[in-house]
């Protein structure tokens, strides 16, 4: 008989960390071992380098870097995973490094650039795309290192582009024109870009109609940026981690270079190529997200107390509403983080004991007046309040009379950002993201689908640019490099004159230009993505607009409400929450629980396929007990 095959659809972090679950359930002997007696085969399907895949291949500017801190990014579970097969520890990125160093890997790096990093990388550095890249190789050459005997993998270096029922089989068209019959699929497709449609549509077309240039949303890395020239005025809207890396790629990947400078801003000063567009720069907040924190915990970081595990599982259960009933609480547990780092690591700025505050504050909404006053009350310095409404919209109602008015508050607004999620004396700031991102981590696996504007928020505050690319913003903006269009920015396309037009009630009067950039990433929707895989699955399945994935195990609901009996779907295209395919160490990462809740699920699968081989049941008795959809 052959060995029964699982089909992986994407290579990259994602499809190489579920991959690395079902090896270590595998070794744990529990599931997996009638499947293994028969024979398993697991093929990856991607173009891209399996480990790296796509978003972090090493065929990337060395310009690029990842928005964690090395000792923040782990493949690895821990002690803190709530996983039902084995915890398999091993290092985070820092660590890896450090065993780098002293000779105990078997990693051979050919880049000298990369190398010399690597020799100088500690636990706080923001290591670059390219550095990551050889970790997760040697992440995913040591998890092929420890595969059980019966068991084999493959890479096909090329893409799916359809999945079919096929008798008791799934039928995945190949890009190559070929086709692979599998026992099991799984998506792990990973971040993809989208089709042009709506309004991107609109304005491509404008563009090539008027003699300008638009580029629509797109991973940075693979954007092609020749056709801003040097000195355009480009209107940029946008000002998240894909606006930053254009900034980088225009400005020090076109020849420019900061140099320390005490008496400025940032601390630095950019001295311009001359080969710089210049850059406004616009979005619904008109602020960029805020950087990475780095400062440390004073106090102990506090129970979770308002969002538990628990309270997610039973709204999940109940079918709540998001905005009602979910982010009340989400918000009242990053608050409660943030007043308990503030009360016990820096009881000198506050005039009330913690217990009496959280006494009140427990019973009071997030945004209330009455929470306003208690805080007023309790602390010594009214700049130490968090107010989230103001945090979420820190340029609301307010009106400048010029651009360079706005230009020199944005300027003090990124100093004391910038200061806010550095200094050690605000560490309260870490209080508040790191009770955000165990609060949201709870939602994994309780059914809550995340709204996209949640998503959103979450990136605001948590997946924002290392500390050193503001500190260059700033240098960009003093040298007039980087201009600031303000907040709810509006872009229009003037066919009379074949240009666009910026515009923001932040500040009087637009901004006209032939160039136009939308800089964040393609929308995660199914239907859309370039992806033809993505496509035909969506054009099968349950989408609103991502994959609706059973929570238990992640298998593809199909239109009728029932989940397939061989086809599972993890990562950003999927209605299951996500937040990465590598995580911080000891955070109990929601990915890392998905992927070994699917690798039990497939294991559990194939178990069934062997025994029915075993016993020679029909293919009608084999897949009756979960029926696929068409």
């Amino acid at each position: 008989m052959p060995p029964l095959t699982v089909a992986v659809l994407g290579a990259g972090p994602r499809g190489v960390g579920w991959l690395e679950r079902v090896v270590e359930n595998l070794r744990a002997g529990e599931l997996g071992q009638g499947a293994v007696a028969a024979g398993i085969r697991i093929v990856l399907i991607d173009p891209y380098q399996p480990g790296p895949g796509r978003l972090w291949r090493y065929d990337q500017s060395p310009l690029l870097k990842l928005n964690s801190l090395a000792a923040d990014v782990t493949m690895f579970t821990d002690a803190s995973c709530t996983v039902e097969g084995p915890i398999t520890p091993g290092p985070s990125l820092s660590e890896w490094a450090e065993q780098f160093r002293a000779g105990e890997l078997d990693v051979v790096v050919d880049d000298d650039a990369v190398r010399a990093e690597l020799e100088a990388l500690g636990p706080s550095s923001f290591p670059t795309r390219r550095l990551q890249s050889f970790y997760l190789d040697w992440f995913h050459r040591r998890t092929l290192a420890r595969l059980p005997e019966g068991v084999e993998v493959e890479w096909l270096r090329t893409s799916a582009v359809s999945v079919a029922e096929d008798g008791d089989h799934q039928r995945v068209g190949l890009a190559d024109g070929t086709t692979l019959a599998a026992d099991a699929v799984l998506y792990a497709l990973g971040h993809n870009g989208s089709q042009l449609a709506g309004e991107h549509e609109l304005l491509d077309r404008f563009a090539r109609e008027h003699d300008a240039y638009y580029l629509a949303p797109a991973f940075t890395a693979d954007a092609d940026l020749d056709g801003l020239p040097p000195g355009a005025e480009v209107i940029v809207r946008g000002m998240g981690l894909a606006a930053i890396d254009l900034v980088v790629l225009l400005t020090l990947g076109r020849g420019g270079r900061f140099e320390p400078d005490n008496a400025a801003p940032g601390g630095l000063r950019y001295l311009p190529s001359g080969n710089e567009p210049r850059l406004h720069l616009g979005s619904r907040r008109g602020v960029p997200y805020h950087s990475k924190v780095t400062s440390q915990l004073v106090a102990p970081r506090p129970e979770q107390r308002f969002f538990t595990r628990e309270i997610a599982a039973e709204l999940g259960a109940r079918g709540a509403d998001f905005a009602a009933d979910v982010w009340p609480l989400l918000a009242q547990e990053a608050l409660h983080g943030y007043y308990h780092e503030l009360f016990l690591g820096h009881p000198e700025r506050v005039r009330m004991p913690w217990g009496e505050f959280l006494e009140r504050f427990a019973t009071l909404d997030p945004w209330s007046d009455e929470l306003r006053a208690l805080v007023a009350d309790a602390l010594v310095d009214p700049a130490d309040a968090l107010d989230l409404t103001a945090f979420d919209r820190p340029l609301a109602g307010l009106e400048f009379a010029d651009h360079d008015a706005l230009q020199r508050h944005l300027i003090d607004y990124i100093v004391d950002d910038v200061h806010r999620r550095t200094a050690a004396e605000h560490s309260a700031t870490l209080g508040f993201f790191t009770s955000l991102l165990f609060a949201f981590f709870a939602i994994g696996g309780s059914g809550i689908e995340v709204p996209p504007w949640f998503k959103a928020f979450f990136s605001y505050v948590a997946s924002g640019p290392p500390v050193h690319r503001l500190e260059e913003l700033l240098a960009l903006a003093e040298a007039g490099v980087v201009r600031f269009l303000g907040a709810e920015l509006e872009v229009r396309a003037d066919a009379s004159a074949g240009v666009f037009r910026a515009s923001s009630p932040s500040v009087p009067g637009e901004l006209v230009s032939r160039y136009l950039v939308d800089a964040w990433l393609p929308e995660e929707a199914a239907h859309a993505s370039e992806n033809p895989a993505l496509r035909d699955a969506a054009g099968q399945a349950s989408v609103a607009p991502l994959l609706t994935v059973h929570p238990d195990d992640s298998r593809l609901i199909g239109p009728d409400g029932e989940p397939h009996a061989a086809r599972f779907a993890i990562g950003p295209f999927t209605s299951a929450p996500n937040a990465g395919a590598f995580a911080r160490p000891l955070t109990d990462a929601m990915s890392f629980r998905e992927n070994d809740r699917v690798a039990r699920a497939v294991l559990r699968l194939l178990d069934e396929l062997a025994e029915a081989q075993s016993s020679a049941e029909s293919p009608a008795v084999r897949s009756s007990s979960v029926p696929p959809f068409c």
